[in-house]
């Protein structure tokens, strides 16, 4: 383990390292649309809509499927990255803000008394019902859905923003100095609420990671820092989602779109370019293995030379540890039948589960 993650350096003994991670893609939207839909192209569902699909979610007055982001910008590729591509909109993430309301124009009026809203409400729905009859649009229902989700909403999206109940000892598990300030470690926070309150599936995006080396993206000086920006937070989630009685019944996955190069890119610089051979991911909870190691490199850390995974068999093991099995979650669409691992063979990563 790095000397750079020295809180996730105490935590091996409950996750699964996975070091020979292979994808196919090398420019940062693609190979994320990769990892998180399982195809470079546009309007394929993210896994999270796949799982909710599958799943469906045990809360509801929260969607089944929250985004959460930090860093300076948000994730090259955008909202595709958690879209419901062919499946109903219905599933789709939703991005939850760190400032303001939660989703935007959530709050209702001042002028606008609750059950005024309620009217409101029940009478777009009505209309919207005549609609589904009329044309059995099921992107209707999803709006009928999304009105009542919103309406809910209003009193459980603050709750859950509100970390105030949150013990002194809990923000400092985190690293969390300022609760009302965005940060990745916030967000941790925030995931296990989301968890507890029984949201099907929680991702993090946090960005500015692409250090090549260099005078204006010097790997030395920009890489400590964005490791001490996740580091005590990510263990601190698989700590807290333990001491809690929740790990066992939640799956963590900690990555990116893909690896970085041993060697450098420019004259004396580290290495730090974009690589698709040999990358590191790790996972905890829900029937991982933990402190096991799965897959060998070179010794340069350039290819695999054992147990290569490429990132439909990440996916495949993800749904089998939530009781899928991947070639049989299916959608058809425009004479298709869609799945997250695609029609290439995938595999269960079976030596890091228990």
């Amino acid at each position: 383990m790095s000397d750079y993650l020295p809180h996730t350096a105490k935590i091996v003994d409950d996750i699964s390292l996975v070091t020979t991670c292979k994808t196919d893609l090398f420019n940062h939207a693609p190979a994320k649309m990769y990892m998180n839909t399982g195809s470079g192209l546009f309007g394929r569902p993210s896994m999270g809509a796949w799982v909710t699909y599958g799943l469906g979610s045990e809360c509801d007055d929260l969607p089944g499927f929250v985004v959460l982001q930090s860093g300076p910008r948000g994730p090259r590729g955008g909202s595709v990255l958690w879209g419901s591509g062919v499946l109903p909109t219905t599933y789709q993430g939703v991005p939850l803000r760190n400032q303001g309301d939660p989703i935007v124009n959530l709050s209702t009026p001042n002028e606008i008394s609750a059950s005024q809203q309620r009217q409101v409400v029940d009478a777009v729905r009505e209309l919207n019902l005549k609609r589904l009859v009329e044309t059995g649009d099921q992107e209707i229902s999803t709006r009928i859905n999304a009105y009542e989700m919103a309406f809910k909403m209003q009193t459980s999206a603050p709750e859950l923003m509100d970390t105030s109940d949150e013990s002194q000892a809990t923000l400092d598990l985190y690293g969390i100095k300022d609760p009302k300030e965005t940060s990745f470690a916030r967000n941790c926070l925030l995931a296990r609420r989301l968890v507890e309150r029984g949201v099907r599936f929680v991702q993090l995006y946090d960005t500015n990671w692409d250090h090549h080396g260099g005078p204006t993206e010097n790997l030395e000086k920009h890489l400590p820092l964005k490791c001490q920006d996740i580091d005590q937070a990510s263990a601190a989630l698989v700590k807290d989602l333990k001491q809690r009685g929740l790990l066992d019944d939640t799956i963590v996955i900690w990555g990116g779109e893909f690896g970085r190069t041993p060697m450098g890119e420019v004259r004396e610089s580290t290495g730090r370019n974009h690589h698709i051979d040999a990358f590191t991911m790790w996972f905890a909870g829900g029937g991982f293995k933990g402190g096991v190691t799965h897959g060998v490199t070179d010794e340069f850390g350039f290819g695999a030379i054992e147990n290569p995974v490429h990132v439909h068999d990440i996916h495949a093991t993800i749904l089998n540890q939530l009781g899928i099995d991947h070639e049989k979650l299916t959608f058809r669409s425009q004479g298709l039948d869609f799945r997250l691992t695609g029609v290439d063979p995938a595999k269960v990563i079976k030596p890091i589960l228990a």
